[in-house]
């Protein structure tokens, strides 16, 4: 039961759930829900060093903005790259969530990161939301969040695998009684399927095109299994011998090529943790199933492919976006109950020089 501290602070607070991620930041508040799902990404004047937009709008600018404003991806990979812009970002994002809901004091925030990050990665992840405002700061690992948020049992003694394929990286976890048993965080996520596709394109139709055009043919005709009709699209860029615009016609089967090797390597990956998982743990899985979440679990066909070569049922979670930031709002509402399946408070991270 909540303290008597704890209800009079949340009286005059907000308490702020955020999914920090390397494609899109969410943000979830009490009362409320989901209030703010922008992408990561902020635009800088470099004259003035001032922030110019953030989120949707600053996503827009990308690849056509002036010299002086630059459109800064602040977390790479899942991890912060640029301290200072994701500090804005997050401040920005959170006085967003709580325009419409003021109070005195700053919000208890739990944020959610990927498995295995350094504890300068973390520590770095509390500063900026301390200096963003926010009054406590709660570090979450994002597969744990993410079980949490689709209502898997993380605290009874029953094996769940959670599989979070994000923006920057790909999570892969195996957790039971309320922590983690085993988990991998690999480096191939939507940004690197983007970056497939973008190589293949320019080798095979000697073509230039951007992130933007390359997540949209990943959105629209991807697919990585057998498919029931053909998929096509028109995409158009620079043709790299004349220098011109030239427009192309690129079916699945192209994107299933251009991005299986990397699919390959995320099965691989996952049959790697399973391997290092205890007998008792693995036999749960294999009769629960791997549950996906992330943006990636909606790519066409990854379910069946997943269930062809690891022979185990794949569930593609409700709203697979959302489930990190759902998980933190669901902590939020009793914090001390999800102690365990916190990373360690602010005083027992070691010191850093």
């Amino acid at each position: 039961m909540a303290s008597i501290k704890q209800k009079f602070l949340s009286r005059f607070s907000n308490d702020v759930g955020i999914d920090l991620g390397t494609a899109n930041t969410l943000v979830w508040m009490r009362g409320e829900g989901i209030v703010v799902n922008e992408p990561s990404v902020v635009a800088v004047n470099q004259k003035t060093g001032q922030i110019v937009a953030v989120g949707q709008s600053a996503k827009d600018m990308l690849g056509r903005t002036p010299g002086h404003i630059v459109a800064v991806k602040p977390i790479i990979e899942g991890v912060i790259s640029d301290f200072e812009v994701c500090e804005e970002m997050l401040a920005y994002l959170i006085k967003k969530a709580s325009e419409h809901k003021p109070r005195w004091l700053g919000p208890r925030v739990v944020i959610g990161v990927p498995s295995g990050i350094t504890n300068v990665e973390r520590r770095a992840v509390r500063d900026a939301a301390k200096n963003a405002g926010a009054r406590e700061v709660y570090i979450v690992e994002e597969p744990m969040s993410a079980a949490i948020g689709i209502g898997l049992p993380i605290k009874d003694p029953i094996g769940s695998m959670v599989v979070d394929i994000g923006g920057g990286t790909t999570d892969v976890a195996v957790i039971s009684l309320g922590g983690i048993v085993h988990s991998r965080n690999i480096k191939i996520a939507g940004d690197k399927l983007n970056n497939d596709i973008i190589s293949y394109l320019r080798n095979e139709f000697k073509i230039l095109i951007g992130e933007k055009t390359a997540e949209d043919i990943k959105i629209n005709i991807g697919n990585v299994f057998r498919g029931d009709s053909p998929l096509e699209m028109p995409v158009r860029g620079r043709d790299l011998i004349t220098g011109l615009p030239r427009e192309v016609v690129v079916t699945d089967n192209d994107v299933k090529e251009a991005i299986g090797l990397s699919i390959d390597t995320l099965i691989e990956s996952i049959k790697e943790v399973i391997e290092i998982t205890p007998p008792e743990v693995v036999s749960d899985v294999m009769y629960k199933g791997i549950y996906l979440v992330g943006g990636g679990a909606l790519l066409r066909g990854l379910k069946e492919l997943f269930e062809d070569s690891l022979k185990i049922p794949i569930h593609v979670a409700g709203d697979p976006l959302t489930a990190v930031v759902r998980g933190a709002g669901v902590i939020l509402t009793d914090v001390d109950s999800f102690e365990d399946a916190l990373i360690e408070n602010e005083d027992e991270l070691p010191f850093i020089q």
